[in-house]
C-alpha cells in the first residue's frame, strides 16, 4: 500500500500545482479519477466515481474570496475511498465533500501564514531583484505541492484498512444517508452551475435534454450528440444571417 498511496501523493502534488499554477485542468475530478484508479487497480470504480465528482465540483467554482471545497483533495480522497471500501460512488461523495471542506479551510489557512512573505517580494521588486521574485515564486509552488502530497498521503496510508473496517461497521442506514447526500451534491453542483450561466432563451434545451434522458431513456452520450447537433446549426444559422447583413450593408453604402 506505500507505493499506491506515494503515487496517489505525487499524483496531488502534480494536481494541487495545476489548480493554482498549471490550469491545464488535470487537477479536474474526472482525470483525478482516472489516475487514482489506474494507481489502485480499479479503472471503471474510479472513472465512475470521478465522473461523479465532476458533477459536484462543476458549479463549484471560486468567486473572489470565497473558495468552495477543495476539487484536488476531494476528487483523489474520494475515488480512493470509493475504491478501498468497495462503495457506491455517491456514498464516496457524501465522504468527499466534508474532508474536502476541512482541507480548503487548512489552504486558506496555509495562505494567510504565506502572505507576509509578498512583503519580501515587495523589496526584490524595488531592488528589481528577478532571481529573487523566482526563488519566492517557486517556494511557494513547492510549499503547496508538499502539502497536498501529504494531505493524501496520509489517510490513504494510515487509513485504507481502517477506512474499511470502518465501513464495514456502520449501520446500513447511515450508508445509506451518505448515499442520499451523495446523490443530491451533482444536482447541487447543477445548480450553481445554472445560475451563473441560465438564459432564459436556452431553458427549452434544458427542458428538451431532460425530457430525452429521463422519459425517452437515451444514454447521456447520445442527448450530448443530439446537444451538438443543435449547437452547429445554431451557429452555422446565426453566422449565415451574420454574412447576409453585412453584404446588405455593403450594398446599401454602395448605393
Amino acid at each position: 500500500m506505500f507505493s499506491e498511496a506515494l503515487m496517489i501523493a505525487l499524483w496531488a502534488f502534480i494536481a494541487g500545482i495545476d489548480l493554482f499554477d498549471g490550469l491545464i485542468h488535470i487537477h479536474r475530478p474526472v482525470v483525478t479519477g482516472l489516475v487514482v484508479g489506474l494507481i489502485l487497480g480499479d479503472l471503471k470504480t474510479g472513472l465512475i466515481t470521478g465522473a461523479t465528482l465532476e458533477l459536484v465540483w462543476m458549479g463549484m467554482v471560486p468567486l473572489a474570496g470565497a473558495q468552495p471545497p477543495n476539487v484536488v483533495i476531494g476528487g483523489i480522497i474520494g475515488t480512493a475511498f470509493a475504491i478501498l471500501t468497495q462503495q457506491d460512488p455517491k456514498v464516496a461523495v457524501g465522504v468527499a465533500v466534508p474532508f474536502a471542506v476541512a482541507v480548503q479551510g487548512a489552504i486558506t489557512l496555509m495562505f494567510t501564514v504565506f502572505s507576509p512573505i509578498m512583503h519580501k517580494a515587495d523589496q526584490y521588486a524595488e531592488q528589481a531583484n528577478v532571481a529573487g521574485i523566482v526563488r519566492i515564486n517557486y517556494l511557494g509552488i513547492l510549499f503547496l505541492g508538499l502539502f497536498y502530497a501529504i494531505i493524501a498521503f496520509l489517510p490513504i496510508y494510515f487509513g485504507a484498512d481502517l477506512a474499511k473496517s470502518t465501513v464495514e461497521m456502520l449501520p446500513q442506514w447511515f450508508i445509506g444517508g451518505l448515499a442520499v447526500a451523495g446523490g443530491v451534491m451533482p444536482a447541487i453542483g447543477f445548480a450553481m452551475l445554472l445560475k451563473i450561466m441560465y438564459k432564459q432563451e436556452y431553458a427549452v434545451f434544458l427542458i428538451a435534454g431532460f425530457i430525452l434522458a429521463t422519459y425517452l431513456k437515451l444514454p447521456l452520450l447520445a442527448v450530448a450528440g443530439i446537444a451538438v447537433c443543435v449547437a452547429g446549426y445554431d451557429y452555422y444559422n446565426n453566422r449565415n444571417n451574420a454574412a447576409r447583413v453585412a453584404k446588405k450593408e455593403v450594398g446599401s453604402h454602395g448605393i
